[in-house]
Protein backbone atom coordinates (compact mmCIF):
# COMPACT_ATOMS: atom_id res chain seq x y z
CA UNK A 1 0.00 0.00 0.00
CA UNK A 2 1.58 3.27 -1.09
CA UNK A 3 2.29 5.69 1.60
CA UNK A 4 1.37 9.28 1.25
CA UNK A 5 4.31 11.60 1.57
CA UNK A 6 4.48 13.50 4.80
CA UNK A 7 4.39 17.20 4.40
CA UNK A 8 7.04 18.97 6.39
CA UNK A 9 5.53 21.21 9.00
CA UNK A 10 6.51 24.80 8.50
CA UNK A 11 6.74 27.19 11.40
CA UNK A 12 4.07 29.81 11.11
CA UNK A 13 5.49 33.32 11.32
CA UNK A 14 3.22 35.64 13.20
CA UNK A 15 3.53 39.30 13.82
CA UNK A 16 3.96 40.25 17.46
CA UNK A 17 0.75 41.42 19.06
CA UNK A 18 2.74 44.19 20.72
CA UNK A 19 2.61 46.23 17.51
CA UNK A 20 -1.11 46.59 17.90
CA UNK A 21 -0.83 47.90 21.46
CA UNK A 22 -0.95 51.66 21.95
CA UNK A 23 2.22 53.60 22.62
CA UNK A 24 2.64 55.82 25.64
CA UNK A 25 1.79 59.44 24.78
CA UNK A 26 5.21 61.03 24.32
CA UNK A 27 7.84 60.90 21.53
CA UNK A 28 10.44 58.73 23.31
CA UNK A 29 7.84 55.98 23.74
CA UNK A 30 6.98 56.25 20.04
CA UNK A 31 10.62 55.80 19.04
CA UNK A 32 11.00 52.66 21.13
CA UNK A 33 7.62 51.26 20.07
CA UNK A 34 8.78 49.63 16.77
CA UNK A 35 11.30 47.55 18.77
CA UNK A 36 8.57 46.15 20.99
CA UNK A 37 8.36 42.95 19.00
CA UNK A 38 9.91 39.92 20.70
CA UNK A 39 12.06 39.42 17.61
CA UNK A 40 13.45 42.96 17.85
CA UNK A 41 13.84 43.46 21.59
CA UNK A 42 17.53 42.54 21.47
CA UNK A 43 18.09 45.70 19.40
CA UNK A 44 16.75 48.07 22.06
CA UNK A 45 19.85 48.43 24.25
CA UNK A 46 22.36 48.69 21.33
CA UNK A 47 20.12 51.26 19.63
CA UNK A 48 19.79 53.37 22.78
CA UNK A 49 23.53 53.16 23.51
CA UNK A 50 24.30 54.27 19.95
CA UNK A 51 21.93 57.23 20.15
CA UNK A 52 23.35 58.18 23.56
CA UNK A 53 26.89 58.04 22.13
CA UNK A 54 25.96 60.24 19.15
CA UNK A 55 24.47 62.93 21.37
CA UNK A 56 27.52 62.92 23.63
CA UNK A 57 29.90 63.16 20.70
CA UNK A 58 27.84 65.90 19.03
CA UNK A 59 27.90 68.00 22.21
CA UNK A 60 31.64 67.36 22.42
CA UNK A 61 32.19 69.02 19.04
CA UNK A 62 31.48 72.37 20.70
CA UNK A 63 33.66 74.42 23.04
CA UNK A 64 34.65 73.48 26.56
CA UNK A 65 35.37 75.19 29.86
CA UNK A 66 38.19 77.68 29.41
CA UNK A 67 38.66 77.18 25.67
CA UNK A 68 40.84 80.04 24.48
CA UNK A 69 40.33 81.82 27.81
CA UNK A 70 43.63 82.63 29.53
CA UNK A 71 45.04 82.84 32.11
CA UNK A 72 43.56 79.74 33.83
CA UNK A 73 41.71 78.09 30.91
CA UNK A 74 38.96 76.44 33.00
CA UNK A 75 38.11 72.87 33.98
CA UNK A 76 39.42 71.34 30.76
CA UNK A 77 42.88 72.61 31.64
CA UNK A 78 42.49 71.33 35.20
CA UNK A 79 41.80 67.80 33.98
CA UNK A 80 44.61 67.97 31.40
CA UNK A 81 47.03 69.34 34.00
CA UNK A 82 46.25 66.51 36.43
CA UNK A 83 47.16 64.05 33.69
CA UNK A 84 50.57 65.66 33.15
CA UNK A 85 51.09 66.08 36.88
CA UNK A 86 50.43 62.43 37.74
CA UNK A 87 52.53 61.06 34.88
CA UNK A 88 55.58 63.30 35.37
CA UNK A 89 55.86 63.72 39.13
CA UNK A 90 56.25 61.21 41.97
CA UNK A 91 53.18 60.47 44.08
CA UNK A 92 54.56 62.39 47.03
CA UNK A 93 54.26 65.63 45.05
CA UNK A 94 50.78 65.16 43.58
CA UNK A 95 48.89 67.09 46.26
CA UNK A 96 51.63 69.68 46.82
CA UNK A 97 52.77 70.72 43.35
CA UNK A 98 52.11 74.32 42.21
CA UNK A 99 48.74 74.63 43.93
CA UNK A 100 48.07 77.98 42.27
CA UNK A 101 47.81 76.28 38.87
CA UNK A 102 44.92 73.87 39.23
CA UNK A 103 46.36 71.97 42.15
CA UNK A 104 44.95 68.47 42.52
CA UNK A 105 41.89 68.74 44.79
CA UNK A 106 40.03 65.46 44.26
CA UNK A 107 40.51 62.12 46.09
CA UNK A 108 43.20 59.66 45.00
CA UNK A 109 41.14 57.55 42.59
CA UNK A 110 40.79 60.62 40.37
CA UNK A 111 44.59 60.90 40.43
CA UNK A 112 45.01 57.23 39.47
CA UNK A 113 42.46 57.69 36.68
CA UNK A 114 44.41 60.71 35.40
CA UNK A 115 47.65 58.72 35.58
CA UNK A 116 46.14 55.89 33.51
CA UNK A 117 44.85 58.33 30.88
CA UNK A 118 48.31 59.92 30.83
CA UNK A 119 49.96 56.59 30.00
CA UNK A 120 47.69 56.29 26.97
CA UNK A 121 47.95 59.97 25.98
CA UNK A 122 51.73 60.13 26.22
CA UNK A 123 51.95 57.06 24.00
CA UNK A 124 49.92 58.89 21.33
CA UNK A 125 51.43 62.38 21.60
CA UNK A 126 53.89 63.40 24.34
CA UNK A 127 53.47 67.12 23.63
CA UNK A 128 49.92 67.08 25.02
CA UNK A 129 51.08 66.49 28.58
CA UNK A 130 54.55 67.98 28.86
CA UNK A 131 55.02 69.42 32.34
CA UNK A 132 54.82 73.25 32.25
CA UNK A 133 55.23 73.50 28.45
CA UNK A 134 51.72 72.27 27.60
CA UNK A 135 49.74 74.59 29.89
CA UNK A 136 46.69 76.09 28.25
CA UNK A 137 47.02 73.94 25.12
CA UNK A 138 43.94 74.12 22.85
CA UNK A 139 45.06 71.60 20.25
CA UNK A 140 42.18 70.00 18.31
CA UNK A 141 43.69 66.52 18.52
CA UNK A 142 44.11 66.92 22.28
CA UNK A 143 40.48 67.97 22.50
CA UNK A 144 39.44 64.86 20.58
CA UNK A 145 41.51 62.64 22.86
CA UNK A 146 40.11 64.19 26.02
CA UNK A 147 36.55 64.02 24.72
CA UNK A 148 37.05 60.36 23.87
CA UNK A 149 38.40 59.56 27.34
CA UNK A 150 35.28 61.14 28.89
CA UNK A 151 33.00 58.95 26.75
CA UNK A 152 35.12 55.83 27.30
CA UNK A 153 35.18 56.37 31.06
CA UNK A 154 31.40 56.82 31.06
CA UNK A 155 30.77 53.71 28.98
CA UNK A 156 32.92 51.63 31.31
CA UNK A 157 31.25 52.78 34.55
CA UNK A 158 28.07 54.86 34.38
CA UNK A 159 26.41 53.31 31.33
CA UNK A 160 26.63 49.68 32.53
CA UNK A 161 25.32 50.77 35.94
CA UNK A 162 22.30 52.46 34.35
CA UNK A 163 21.53 49.53 32.02
CA UNK A 164 21.64 47.09 34.93
CA UNK A 165 19.55 49.36 37.14
CA UNK A 166 16.82 49.93 34.55
CA UNK A 167 16.51 46.21 33.96
CA UNK A 168 16.62 44.99 37.57
CA UNK A 169 14.70 47.79 39.26
CA UNK A 170 12.12 47.79 36.48
CA UNK A 171 11.56 44.05 36.84
CA UNK A 172 11.20 44.42 40.60
CA UNK A 173 8.60 47.14 40.02
CA UNK A 174 6.71 44.99 37.50
CA UNK A 175 7.46 47.05 34.38
CA UNK A 176 7.33 45.42 30.97
CA UNK A 177 10.42 45.19 28.76
CA UNK A 178 8.98 48.03 26.65
CA UNK A 179 8.54 50.32 29.65
CA UNK A 180 12.02 49.48 30.92
CA UNK A 181 13.43 50.43 27.53
CA UNK A 182 11.64 53.80 27.65
CA UNK A 183 13.00 54.45 31.13
CA UNK A 184 16.53 53.50 30.03
CA UNK A 185 16.33 55.91 27.10
CA UNK A 186 15.09 58.73 29.31
CA UNK A 187 17.95 58.21 31.76
CA UNK A 188 20.69 57.84 29.13
CA UNK A 189 19.57 61.00 27.31
CA UNK A 190 19.25 63.08 30.50
CA UNK A 191 20.78 66.37 29.26
CA UNK A 192 22.46 67.68 32.41
CA UNK A 193 25.20 65.06 32.63
CA UNK A 194 25.80 65.16 28.87
CA UNK A 195 26.36 68.93 28.89
CA UNK A 196 28.54 68.97 32.01
CA UNK A 197 30.79 66.02 31.17
CA UNK A 198 30.92 66.31 27.38
CA UNK A 199 30.35 70.03 26.96
CA UNK A 200 31.81 71.81 29.98
CA UNK A 201 34.14 68.82 30.43
CA UNK A 202 34.55 66.70 33.53
CA UNK A 203 34.47 63.04 34.57
CA UNK A 204 31.43 63.13 36.87
CA UNK A 205 30.09 60.00 35.19
CA UNK A 206 32.83 57.88 36.77
CA UNK A 207 31.88 58.92 40.30
CA UNK A 208 28.19 58.51 39.49
CA UNK A 209 28.88 55.20 37.77
CA UNK A 210 30.52 53.73 40.87
CA UNK A 211 27.68 55.09 43.05
CA UNK A 212 25.03 53.53 40.82
CA UNK A 213 26.95 50.24 40.57
CA UNK A 214 26.73 50.25 44.36
CA UNK A 215 22.99 50.88 44.03
CA UNK A 216 22.72 47.95 41.62
CA UNK A 217 24.42 45.73 44.17
CA UNK A 218 22.14 46.94 46.97
CA UNK A 219 18.93 46.24 45.05
CA UNK A 220 20.21 42.73 44.20
CA UNK A 221 21.23 42.08 47.84
CA UNK A 222 24.99 42.10 47.19
CA UNK A 223 25.67 44.60 49.94
CA UNK A 224 29.39 43.88 50.35
CA UNK A 225 30.05 44.55 46.67
CA UNK A 226 27.81 47.59 46.96
CA UNK A 227 29.92 48.92 49.83
CA UNK A 228 33.07 48.34 47.76
CA UNK A 229 31.75 50.30 44.77
CA UNK A 230 30.43 53.12 46.94
CA UNK A 231 33.85 53.59 48.55
CA UNK A 232 35.29 53.80 45.02
CA UNK A 233 32.77 56.55 44.29
CA UNK A 234 33.88 58.46 47.40
CA UNK A 235 37.51 57.97 46.44
CA UNK A 236 36.89 59.40 42.96
CA UNK A 237 35.02 62.58 43.93
CA UNK A 238 34.15 63.86 47.36
CA UNK A 239 30.68 64.95 46.13
CA UNK A 240 29.61 61.32 46.55
CA UNK A 241 29.33 62.27 50.22
CA UNK A 242 25.92 63.68 49.23
CA UNK A 243 24.79 60.03 49.14
CA UNK A 244 26.80 58.70 52.10
CA UNK A 245 24.30 59.31 54.95
CA UNK A 246 21.58 57.39 53.12
CA UNK A 247 23.88 54.50 52.28
CA UNK A 248 25.07 54.37 55.90
CA UNK A 249 21.50 54.47 57.26
CA UNK A 250 20.31 51.76 54.85
CA UNK A 251 23.19 49.38 55.58
CA UNK A 252 22.95 49.97 59.33
CA UNK A 253 19.22 49.27 59.17
CA UNK A 254 19.93 45.95 57.41
CA UNK A 255 22.35 45.06 60.21
CA UNK A 256 19.92 45.94 63.00
CA UNK A 257 16.49 44.88 61.69
CA UNK A 258 14.74 42.49 62.08
CA UNK A 259 17.52 41.35 64.43
CA UNK A 260 21.07 42.44 65.16
CA UNK A 261 23.52 40.84 62.70
CA UNK A 262 27.04 41.31 64.08
CA UNK A 263 28.64 39.23 61.34
CA UNK A 264 27.15 41.35 58.57
CA UNK A 265 28.14 44.56 60.39
CA UNK A 266 31.72 43.30 60.80
CA UNK A 267 31.99 42.28 57.14
CA UNK A 268 30.68 45.65 55.96
CA UNK A 269 33.19 47.46 58.16
CA UNK A 270 35.98 45.25 56.88
CA UNK A 271 35.10 45.95 53.23
CA UNK A 272 34.86 49.71 53.79
CA UNK A 273 38.11 49.99 55.75
CA UNK A 274 39.90 47.62 53.38
CA UNK A 275 38.81 49.51 50.25
CA UNK A 276 39.79 52.88 51.70
CA UNK A 277 43.14 51.40 52.73
CA UNK A 278 43.82 50.11 49.22
CA UNK A 279 42.95 53.48 47.71
CA UNK A 280 45.15 55.43 50.13
CA UNK A 281 48.03 52.95 50.30
CA UNK A 282 50.05 54.40 47.36
CA UNK A 283 49.97 57.86 48.92
CA UNK A 284 51.33 56.53 52.22
CA UNK A 285 53.84 54.09 50.73
CA UNK A 286 55.38 56.57 48.30
CA UNK A 287 54.82 59.84 50.11
CA UNK A 288 54.40 59.24 53.81
CA UNK A 289 51.48 59.64 56.20
CA UNK A 290 51.46 63.44 55.77
CA UNK A 291 50.09 62.91 52.27
CA UNK A 292 46.75 61.87 53.80
CA UNK A 293 46.46 65.18 55.66
CA UNK A 294 47.32 67.21 52.57
CA UNK A 295 44.89 65.20 50.47
CA UNK A 296 42.06 65.92 52.93
CA UNK A 297 43.02 69.59 53.07
CA UNK A 298 42.81 69.85 49.29
CA UNK A 299 39.61 67.80 49.02
CA UNK A 300 37.66 69.91 51.56
CA UNK A 301 38.44 73.57 50.75
CA UNK A 302 36.56 75.31 53.58
CA UNK A 303 38.80 78.35 53.20
CA UNK A 304 37.07 79.26 49.93
CA UNK A 305 33.99 80.48 51.77
CA UNK A 306 30.28 79.71 51.70
CA UNK A 307 30.16 79.81 47.89
CA UNK A 308 32.19 80.96 44.89
CA UNK A 309 29.76 81.31 41.98
CA UNK A 310 26.07 81.99 42.42
CA UNK A 311 24.13 78.75 42.74
CA UNK A 312 20.42 78.04 43.30
CA UNK A 313 20.62 77.01 46.94
CA UNK A 314 19.37 78.53 50.20
CA UNK A 315 22.44 80.67 50.86
CA UNK A 316 22.69 82.37 47.49
CA UNK A 317 18.92 82.82 47.11
CA UNK A 318 18.43 84.41 50.53
CA UNK A 319 21.63 86.42 50.23
CA UNK A 320 19.46 88.89 48.30
CA UNK A 321 18.01 89.84 51.69
CA UNK A 322 20.77 88.87 54.17
CA UNK A 323 24.40 89.49 53.21
CA UNK A 324 25.80 86.46 54.99
CA UNK A 325 29.47 87.01 54.23
CA UNK A 326 29.33 90.52 55.70
CA UNK A 327 27.24 89.69 58.76
CA UNK A 328 28.71 86.32 59.85
CA UNK A 329 32.18 84.80 60.14
CA UNK A 330 33.12 81.83 57.93
CA UNK A 331 33.18 79.56 61.01
CA UNK A 332 29.63 80.56 61.95
CA UNK A 333 28.43 79.93 58.41
CA UNK A 334 30.11 76.52 58.38
CA UNK A 335 28.30 75.50 61.57
CA UNK A 336 24.98 76.90 60.31
CA UNK A 337 25.23 75.07 56.99
CA UNK A 338 26.17 71.84 58.77
CA UNK A 339 23.19 72.13 61.12
CA UNK A 340 20.72 72.88 58.31
CA UNK A 341 22.07 70.03 56.18
CA UNK A 342 21.76 67.56 59.06
CA UNK A 343 18.17 68.66 59.69
CA UNK A 344 17.42 68.23 55.98
CA UNK A 345 18.81 64.69 55.69
CA UNK A 346 17.48 63.42 59.02
CA UNK A 347 13.96 62.36 57.89
CA UNK A 348 15.33 60.37 54.96
CA UNK A 349 17.98 58.65 57.05
CA UNK A 350 15.48 57.75 59.77
CA UNK A 351 13.06 56.24 57.24
CA UNK A 352 15.74 54.10 55.61
CA UNK A 353 17.23 53.04 58.93
CA UNK A 354 13.91 51.94 60.41
CA UNK A 355 12.54 50.62 57.13
CA UNK A 356 15.48 49.59 54.87
CA UNK A 357 13.58 48.83 51.68
CA UNK A 358 15.78 48.67 48.62
CA UNK A 359 13.10 50.15 46.36
CA UNK A 360 13.31 53.36 48.45
CA UNK A 361 17.00 53.84 47.69
CA UNK A 362 16.65 56.07 44.58
CA UNK A 363 14.26 58.34 46.50
CA UNK A 364 16.59 58.34 49.50
CA UNK A 365 19.67 59.18 47.44
CA UNK A 366 17.84 62.03 45.73
CA UNK A 367 16.29 63.61 48.84
CA UNK A 368 19.56 63.38 50.78
CA UNK A 369 21.50 64.94 47.90
CA UNK A 370 18.88 67.71 47.60
CA UNK A 371 19.45 68.56 51.26
CA UNK A 372 23.19 68.85 50.68
CA UNK A 373 22.71 70.93 47.55
CA UNK A 374 20.23 73.30 49.17
CA UNK A 375 21.95 73.87 52.51
CA UNK A 376 25.57 72.73 52.61
CA UNK A 377 28.87 74.64 52.35
CA UNK A 378 30.66 75.28 49.02
CA UNK A 379 28.06 74.05 46.52
CA UNK A 380 28.73 74.33 42.78
CA UNK A 381 26.24 74.56 39.92
CA UNK A 382 27.34 71.16 38.63
CA UNK A 383 26.47 69.53 41.96
CA UNK A 384 22.81 69.59 40.89
CA UNK A 385 23.59 66.34 39.05
CA UNK A 386 23.78 64.46 42.34
CA UNK A 387 20.13 64.90 43.38
CA UNK A 388 18.90 65.06 39.80
CA UNK A 389 20.16 61.72 38.51
CA UNK A 390 18.68 59.51 41.28
CA UNK A 391 15.39 61.38 40.77
CA UNK A 392 15.57 60.50 37.07
CA UNK A 393 16.12 56.86 38.04
CA UNK A 394 12.58 56.84 39.41
CA UNK A 395 11.41 56.40 35.82
CA UNK A 396 12.81 52.86 35.93
CA UNK A 397 10.25 52.05 38.61
CA UNK A 398 7.22 53.91 37.28
CA UNK A 399 6.12 55.56 34.04
CA UNK A 400 2.99 57.05 35.55
CA UNK A 401 2.05 60.53 34.38
CA UNK A 402 2.86 62.01 37.78
CA UNK A 403 6.39 60.56 37.83
CA UNK A 404 7.14 61.56 34.24
CA UNK A 405 5.87 65.12 34.74
CA UNK A 406 7.85 65.78 37.93
CA UNK A 407 11.06 64.11 36.75
CA UNK A 408 10.97 65.96 33.43
CA UNK A 409 10.24 69.23 35.21
CA UNK A 410 13.21 68.73 37.55
CA UNK A 411 15.49 68.11 34.56
CA UNK A 412 14.23 71.20 32.74
CA UNK A 413 14.69 73.44 35.78
CA UNK A 414 18.14 71.96 36.47
CA UNK A 415 19.20 72.75 32.92
CA UNK A 416 18.12 76.35 33.39
CA UNK A 417 20.02 76.58 36.69
CA UNK A 418 23.23 75.65 34.83
CA UNK A 419 22.65 78.25 32.12
CA UNK A 420 25.11 80.85 33.55
CA UNK A 421 27.87 78.22 33.62
CA UNK A 422 27.13 76.89 30.13
CA UNK A 423 26.84 80.41 28.70
CA UNK A 424 30.34 81.25 29.99
CA UNK A 425 31.63 78.12 28.27
CA UNK A 426 30.12 79.15 24.93
CA UNK A 427 27.63 76.27 25.02
CA UNK A 428 24.46 78.30 24.41
CA UNK A 429 23.57 76.33 21.26
CA UNK A 430 24.14 72.97 22.93
CA UNK A 431 22.14 74.12 25.95
CA UNK A 432 19.15 75.22 23.87
CA UNK A 433 19.11 72.13 21.67
CA UNK A 434 19.49 69.62 24.51
CA UNK A 435 16.96 71.35 26.76
CA UNK A 436 14.31 71.68 24.07
CA UNK A 437 15.00 68.20 22.72
CA UNK A 438 14.60 66.52 26.11
CA UNK A 439 11.49 68.55 26.92
CA UNK A 440 9.95 67.47 23.60
CA UNK A 441 11.17 63.87 23.91
CA UNK A 442 9.48 63.45 27.29
CA UNK A 443 6.29 65.27 26.25
CA UNK A 444 6.70 68.06 28.80
CA UNK A 445 3.47 69.92 28.13
CA UNK A 446 1.48 66.77 27.37
CA UNK A 447 2.51 65.14 30.65
CA UNK A 448 1.72 67.97 33.04
CA UNK A 449 0.50 66.95 36.53
CA UNK A 450 -3.19 66.26 36.86
CA UNK A 451 -3.79 68.16 40.10
CA UNK A 452 -4.26 71.89 39.63
CA UNK A 453 -1.69 73.21 42.18
CA UNK A 454 1.14 71.11 40.71
CA UNK A 455 0.15 72.00 37.16
CA UNK A 456 0.16 75.70 38.09
CA UNK A 457 3.62 75.38 39.65
CA UNK A 458 5.03 73.74 36.54
CA UNK A 459 3.48 76.21 34.10
CA UNK A 460 4.48 79.25 36.18
CA UNK A 461 8.05 78.03 36.49
CA UNK A 462 8.28 77.45 32.73
CA UNK A 463 6.89 80.94 32.17
CA UNK A 464 9.51 82.40 34.54
CA UNK A 465 12.31 80.53 32.74
CA UNK A 466 11.12 81.75 29.35
CA UNK A 467 10.66 85.29 30.68
CA UNK A 468 14.17 85.47 32.12
CA UNK A 469 15.68 84.17 28.90
CA UNK A 470 13.75 86.69 26.81
CA UNK A 471 14.68 89.53 29.17
CA UNK A 472 18.35 88.62 28.96
CA UNK A 473 18.20 88.53 25.16
CA UNK A 474 16.13 91.69 24.66
CA UNK A 475 17.37 93.90 27.50
CA UNK A 476 20.89 92.53 27.81
CA UNK A 477 23.29 93.20 30.64
CA UNK A 478 22.40 96.14 32.88
CA UNK A 479 25.31 98.29 34.03
CA UNK A 480 23.70 99.10 37.38
CA UNK A 481 22.63 95.49 38.04
CA UNK A 482 25.08 93.30 36.11
CA UNK A 483 24.01 90.11 37.91
CA UNK A 484 20.26 90.72 37.76
CA UNK A 485 19.44 87.83 35.41
CA UNK A 486 21.73 85.43 37.28
CA UNK A 487 20.08 86.37 40.58
CA UNK A 488 16.67 85.85 38.96
CA UNK A 489 17.85 82.43 37.81
CA UNK A 490 18.99 81.57 41.35
CA UNK A 491 15.73 82.69 43.02
CA UNK A 492 13.44 80.91 40.53
CA UNK A 493 15.42 77.67 40.57
CA UNK A 494 15.76 77.67 44.36
CA UNK A 495 11.98 77.92 44.73
CA UNK A 496 11.53 75.06 42.25
CA UNK A 497 14.14 72.93 43.99
CA UNK A 498 12.42 73.37 47.34
CA UNK A 499 9.20 72.07 45.79
CA UNK A 500 11.05 69.18 44.10
CA UNK A 501 12.64 68.27 47.43
CA UNK A 502 9.26 68.42 49.18
CA UNK A 503 7.62 66.25 46.47
CA UNK A 504 10.34 63.62 46.79
CA UNK A 505 10.16 63.69 50.59
CA UNK A 506 6.39 63.18 50.46
CA UNK A 507 6.71 60.36 47.96
CA UNK A 508 9.35 58.65 50.04
CA UNK A 509 7.13 58.82 53.11
CA UNK A 510 4.09 57.39 51.29
CA UNK A 511 6.15 54.67 49.55
CA UNK A 512 7.66 53.70 52.88
CA UNK A 513 4.26 53.39 54.54
CA UNK A 514 2.87 51.44 51.59
CA UNK A 515 5.76 49.00 51.67
CA UNK A 516 5.47 48.58 55.42
CA UNK A 517 1.74 47.82 55.22
CA UNK A 518 2.39 45.20 52.52
CA UNK A 519 5.06 43.58 54.66
CA UNK A 520 2.66 43.36 57.59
Amino acid sequence: MPTTPRHKKTKRVTRSISFSLPTLPFPLASFVHPLRSSASQWLIVPALLTVAFLFRWAVGLGPYSGMGAPPMHGDFEAQRHWIELTTHLPIKEWYWHDLEWWGLDYPPLTAYHSWLLGLIGNYINKTWFQLYDSRGMDDDQLKTFMRFTAILSEYLTYIPAIVIFARVYGKQAGLSAYDRAIALGAILLQPGLILVDHGHFQYNSVMLGFAFLALDCFITDHILWGSFFFVLSLCFKQMALYYAPVVFAYLLGLCVFPRLDIRRLFCLGLVVVGTFSIMLAPLVLFGGVEQIGQCLFRVFPFARGLWEDKVANFWCATNVVIKYKKVFTPETLQRASLAMTLVGILPTCIILFLNPQKRLLPLGLSTCAWSFFLFSFQVHEKSILLPLLPATLLLAGSLSGDTISWVTWMNNVAMFSMWPLLRRDGLALQYAVMMLFYAWLMGTFHNLPQDLPSKAVHLLSYAAILGLHLAEIVVGKLERYPDLWVVGNVVVCFGCYLLAWAWLQKRMWTESLRGKSKAE
